[in-house]
């Protein structure tokens, strides 16, 4: 059996834990990475892959996945997750610590996870296996929120605008070596925790901004999108996949109410 693992963060919840299930299904080797044992404990009994507790907000837990992970088999693909957006105050309003927050685990931690799993990256690449697989895989997630600035974004915007800058220079930086970088950027998906978390627990406020729109992406839509781009034959590089539901048009044109012919 071609059995390839791959490394996933936010794996506790919403598009994490969508994308390590679906790898799982897929016949991946799975290693979940989050913050919360709980919620780990839970995706293992059910999927029965691997987890690993760690905040990729310090590098002494990144250092020890690394470590787990240089012992216990090849890495094929890193998946960059975890991430999550604070606040939605005007560049002027806006907590200062919100913004900390959102640069540390959107940029600053996907680069630590990048930094510290390279090397096991480059050393499946190099190696391959016996079904050819002379490649590995960087996937980062970041949003449309990182290509389209919108007022109530503020720091969202400007950490996944960071974010996506990194990966771009990420794909130069690695030109030359077998080494896909990919970026999948969603636009609105509903999920339990992000929205909630953005409006620091205001249920209200998370039904008005789901209220009336006709299928917004689901975490299963996105981890779709993650596991084909990964699949696809090792010379074919999707640099960034852009999706949004139907009824979002672009970041300003959302239409709420039922989608029909004119």
């Amino acid at each position: 059996m071609d059995e390839r693992r791959v490394v996933v963060t936010g794996a506790s919840s919403g598009i994490g834990r969508a994308t390590a299930q679906l790898f799982a299904e897929h016949n991946w080797k799975v290693v979940g990475v989050a913050r919360r044992a709980d919620r780990l404990a839970e995706l293992a009994a059910e999927t029965g892959i691997d987890v690993f507790e760690a905040d990729v907000t310090k590098q002494t837990d990144v250092d020890a996945l690394a470590d787990y992970l240089s012992k216990t088999g090849p890495v094929h693909t890193l998946v960059n997750v975890a991430g999550g957006a604070f606040g939605t105050g005007s560049v002027e309003s806006s907590d200062p610590a919100d913004w900390l927050k959102m640069f540390d685990v959107n940029v600053i931690g996907a680069k630590r996870m990048i930094t510290a799993l390279l090397p096991l990256l480059r050393q499946s690449a190099k190696h391959g296996d016996e079904f050819g697989h002379g490649h590995a895989d960087i996937v980062t997630l970041t949003s449309t929120a990182g290509h389209i600035a919108y007022e109530g974004g503020s720091g969202y915007n400007a950490a996944k605008f960071a974010a996506h800058g990194m990966v771009g220079a990420l794909r130069l930086e690695l030109a030359g070596e077998p080494i896909r970088v990919i970026e999948v950027a969603p636009g609105m998906v509903k999920t339990d925790e992000f929205a909630l978390n953005r409006f620091a627990g205001e249920t209200a406020k998370v039904e008005e901004l789901y209220a009336g729109v006709e299928a917004p992406l689901l975490a299963a839509d996105v981890a779709l999108a993650i596991v084909h781009s990964v699949e696809l034959p090792g010379h074919i590089n999707i640099d960034l996949v852009t999706m949004r539901p139907v009824a979002q048009a672009a970041q300003h044109k959302l239409i709420r109410g039922a989608l029909k012919v004119q």
